[in-house]
């Protein structure tokens, strides 16, 4: 666990909390100078990034309450700029922008990227930054795909402010149609190898069907 994110996770709150339930001491060595910053990506991350097709993004409001959304798309649509920096493209949707409006009162962050077959998540905090017209004519084309049917609205740039990497502990284990695909396509050939098996020993033994 990094310390950049218990700086902003472990508030005098949480750290109560953590105190009456027995769990603070075990945490205060990522509150120390000593620890891992966590608030660069490394390899790992960045590759956890790039084979993602959704996550779920929160932001808030102007009333103080959060609002969460799942945004998707092709494997790696979120984009690593750099060890500091993802991207994506924003997509035109149902046009009720509670994501954009909460950012342009308050510009932080947080995604939750999951990897359900492996039973990994990834949460990340971070501030945006929104670029539109004129502005965006630079960085769009590093963040979206031209063979998208999708519209680009606008591009909306996250500076990292702290990752950690969430025990598997309570995550299903989930397949997408093209992660379970594979395992169709072992079973589809063991069924017709067994049709086969089949038809030729019912030829050897006179049956028809």
């Amino acid at each position: 666990m990094p310390r950049a994110f218990a700086e902003i996770a472990f508030t005098p709150g949480v750290r109560a909390i953590q105190q009456r339930q027995g769990s603070a001491r075990g945490y205060e060595k990522f509150l120390s100078p000593d620890a891992d910053g966590g608030n660069r990506l490394g390899p790992a991350e960045a590759g956890f990034i790039r084979a993602r097709d959704g996550f779920y993004q929160a932001t808030v409001s102007e009333t103080g309450w959060p609002y969460v959304q799942f945004r998707g798309g092709p494997a790696g649509f979120l984009r690593v700029i750099d060890a500091s920096t993802i991207a994506y493209a924003d997509y035109r949707g149902n046009r009720q922008y509670l994501s954009l409006g909460n950012l342009t009162g308050d510009d932080r962050i947080a995604l939750i990227l999951m990897d359900y077959p492996n039973r990994r998540r990834l949460k990340i905090w971070g501030r945006a930054k929104i670029f539109e017209g004129d502005e965006a004519t630079d960085v769009l084309p590093v963040v979206h795909d031209p063979a998208s049917a999708g519209r680009p609205e606008r591009v909306i740039v996250i500076t990292v402010e702290a990752f950690d990497w969430n025990c598997p502990s309570h995550i299903p284990q989930r397949l997408t149609v093209a992660e379970f695909e594979p395992y169709l396509a072992e079973l589809r050939q063991q069924i017709s190898e067994l049709t086969a098996e089949n038809a030729r020993l019912a030829a050897l033994a006179g049956v028809t069907s």
